[in-house]
């Protein structure tokens, strides 16, 4: 009986393997593209590893306790109400594991506060359900909204249930920074609470109304980075797609350029200017 079981479970695996060798998986953090996404990254496996061997460690002790020391193999327990050395040992190579944890931990945190000596500053607004722009140096500001076609979004037949790659996640006007330049984000909410979330950024900030929240990111390489608003904030939450796009510094310069040419007259007279 169990080897008809294990015939049919390996026919099974083997008939999912041709359709496992197109499948396209993701099983892994996103790649980080800056100097605190890459922090973030390193800490979150440093401390999975620690983990892990603590896992072994001390699941490791109690099989090989549990089978070396059974009543069935002869074993007697052993009577004993303390022993230093060993209460001295599980107390300090914990407290050793933490702090060699929270130092890392630690720095990393303070990176991701350090939003000082900027060389761009990019306030974002949050409304329901969409981002407002403002590059405070260069006077640009615009509104940044879902483009996925609303077909795709309300048909699940005929021809516009069809989805794209990036579903939910473009938009008409994506936010362009320059590679290589510290860009500080400082961001507020017009209604609720928001969350401007770019993964592969690290960066997640609050945006709450009456408050400025920062964060701040430095993109080492040219490319096209996606996120979302993490928090709840209505019936179309998950509508609110995020867009950077990071450009060369004359191709940066070059939109800016543009960007300000295609802008009211008001709007580009008054940059900064909070909306309405």
């Amino acid at each position: 009986m169990l080897s008809k079981h294990l015939r049919a479970t390996a026919a099974l695996a083997a008939s999912l393997l041709p359709t496992a060798a197109f499948a396209d998986y993701q099983v892994d953090i996103l790649p980080p593209v800056t100097p605190v996404s890459q922090e973030i990254y390193d800490l979150h496996f440093g401390i999975l590893w620690v983990c892990v061997a603590i896992f072994f460690v001390v699941f490791g002790a109690m099989f090989w306790s549990i089978f070396k020391h059974r009543k069935a193999a002869g074993a007697k327990a052993a009577q004993f109400h303390e022993n230093t050395t060993i209460e001295v040992i599980w107390t300090i190579v914990p407290f050793v594991i933490l702090i060699g944890m929270a130092y890392p931990a630690t720095k990393t945190v303070l990176d991701m506060k350090d939003a000082s000596n900027a060389d761009i500053t990019v306030k974002v607004t949050a409304y329901q359900w969409k981002w407002e722009y403002d590059y405070l140096q260069d006077g640009v500001k615009f509104l940044s909204h879902l483009s996925t076609p609303r077909d795709q979004i309300d048909e699940y037949n005929g021809p516009g249930a069809k989805k794209n790659e990036n579903y939910l996640l473009e938009v008409d006007e994506p936010m362009v920074v320059p590679v290589g330049k510290k860009v500080r984000v400082l961001i507020t909410s017009n209604d609720v609470i928001h969350g401007w979330y770019v993964p592969q950024l690290g960066v997640n900030q609050y945006g709450i109304p009456g408050f400025i929240k920062d964060a701040w990111f430095t993109i080492d390489k040219a490319g096209v980075y996606r996120g979302q608003c993490s928090q709840i904030c209505g019936k179309e939450h998950g509508f609110m797609p995020i867009v950077v796009i990071a450009k060369t510094p004359a191709e940066y310069a070059a939109w800016a350029r543009d960007m300000k040419a295609k802008m009211p007259a008001p709007m580009a007279a008054a940059p900064g200017a909070a909306a309405t």
